[in-house]
């Protein structure tokens, strides 16, 4: 009779005279990143007004350490300890107090200069690896529970307690754009704080991309064209007209309220269309049809059309009592794109739904704990998280392909950051020696390969 193994691990001894060998090795990639794309630089210079005088550490260096251990996995100060204990793979990285410090010389001044220091290595990423399609933006705000009373936590609408950030994420690179940090209590469709955000990440963008998208640019001047796309939240007029100022086009989703429920009684059975799926096939139990002409929208920019779709709802779908009469979940969106491919344009807003995506890795990125209890601290954090899913983004646009340009944060951390080398010192440098049975060992050299061929 054959015994199974019923062992979770191989017997063996432990000891502690290991030479030479780090952990996290592809860790290094990103720091690198950030130098390469001129970030640390920046960061450094963004920060030089900040009051203090450093003896041992530069507090723009202290920042990027610290989104690069945010990006390997770090919700805290105390977790720059992971890359502090390997100084000869990331230099001199700063203690918890110099770290704590850096945070708190982060005050308003700052806080503008670090998106600027961020653009300009955005720049430079760019120009090795342009973004392939057209900018599409995704704007959305998301809940962070609070579980002790920070400055600024207020009770939220979902009757919890915390903060309500509001972020853009450009959904063509995967990469978060612009945020801002607003108390519990802010409103979703808070059109100020749109309009902010709207600006900023328009500033953040290279040069190139920003022309024709001035106020008062003719459109014409316009090179590369921007979406921005929103939920519900987004349709004020207000920030609706900023993204027309600023010659973009936009896809927000519309309230349904009585005005397009009484138009949507007007759509005859053959004005539905049916939906696609993104590989063009047709989207079973899906239909889409305009209402641009049964609804007044004069009070919107013009050429503003109103798009709508039904489909049988999903098992356990909650829906209101219109739809419930009608036996479909019907949602709208307005846009201002011309064309009479109506599914093209519903498929394109769908598509906004990946900003769910862009928000739960943004929460693997340090969002998820605000761990300071000034406001003004954590507005520091969140910029710095920003940071971190950037040099994740950017590393995935410069040095991989497959699976790990799409891969989510967690799965990046697993297979290519938390990978243990050797180190070796040679007469001509460091060689950092991986394990060549991890599966995932040339894949990480060859990030390394690429990384130095498109930033020298």
């Amino acid at each position: 009779m054959k015994v199974k193994n019923s062992r979770a691990t191989q017997s063996m001894r432990v000891t502690t005279d290991g030479k030479n060998l780090v952990s996290h090795a592809g860790t290094a990639l990103l720091s690198e990143l950030a130098d390469r794309s001129g970030l640390t630089g920046s960061m450094s210079l963004a920060m030089s007004g900040c009051g203090i005088k450093w003896h041992t550490h530069d507090p723009g260096v202290v920042l990027t350490h610290l989104a690069v251990a945010i990006a390997d996995g770090a919700d805290c100060l105390a977790d720059l300890a992971a890359l502090r204990e390997q100084s000869e793979l990331f230099g001199p990285v700063a203690s918890i107090p110099t770290a704590w410090r850096a945070v708190e010389a982060t005050t308003a001044a700052e806080l503008r200069a670090i998106p600027e220091a961020i653009a300009a290595a955005r720049a430079k990423v760019w120009a090795a690896s342009p973004p392939r399609d057209s900018l599409v933006w995704d704007f959305d705000a998301t809940l962070v529970n609070s579980c002790s009373e920070k400055e600024d936590a207020t009770p939220t609408y979902k009757l919890g307690f915390g903060f309500f950030p509001l972020g853009v994420w450009c959904d063509t690179t995967n990469e978060p754009l612009a945020a801002m940090l607003r108390p519990g209590r802010a409103g979703a469709n808070d059109a100020d704080d749109h309009v902010t955000l709207l600006h900023q990440a328009l500033s953040g963008l290279p040069e190139e991309y920003q022309v024709g998208h001035f106020d008062g640019d003719h459109p014409a001047l316009v090179t590369h064209p921007i979406l921005v796309r929103a939920d519900a939240a987004g349709a004020t007029h207000g920030f609706v007209d900023a993204i027309v100022s600023a010659n973009c086009d936009f896809s927000i989703g519309f309230p349904i309220d009585q005005g397009v429920r009484d138009a949507l009684v007007l759509v005859q059975e053959e004005d539905w269309r049916q939906a696609r799926e993104t590989d063009g096939s047709v989207r079973d139990g899906a239909w889409v049809t305009e209402l641009t002409d049964l609804i007044p929208l004069a009070a919107w920019p013009e050429d503003t059309r109103l798009i709508m779709r039904r489909e049988r709802p999903h098992p356990g779908a909650q829906l209101t009592l219109f739809d419930t009469s009608e036996g479909f979940r019907h949602t709208c969106f307005i846009t201002n794109t011309e064309g009479s491919d109506i599914a093209s344009l519903e498929l394109r807003q769908r598509g906004h739904a990946r900003v769910e995506d862009r928000i739960r890795n943004w929460k693997d990125c340090g969002l998820a704990n605000l761990p300071f209890d000034s406001f003004v601290r954590n507005e520091a954090w969140v910029a710095v998280s920003l940071i971190a899913g950037a040099l994740l983004a950017w590393s995935q646009m410069l040095c991989f392909d497959g699976v790990l340009a799409k891969a989510e944060p967690k799965t990046i951390r697993y297979r290519v950051l938390h990978v243990a080398a050797l180190l070796v010192h040679k007469s001509r440098g460091l060689t950092l020696r991986l394990d060549k049975t991890w599966p995932w060992a040339n894949d990480l050299c060859e990030a390394f390969a690429r990384l130095r061929a498109a930033i020298p």
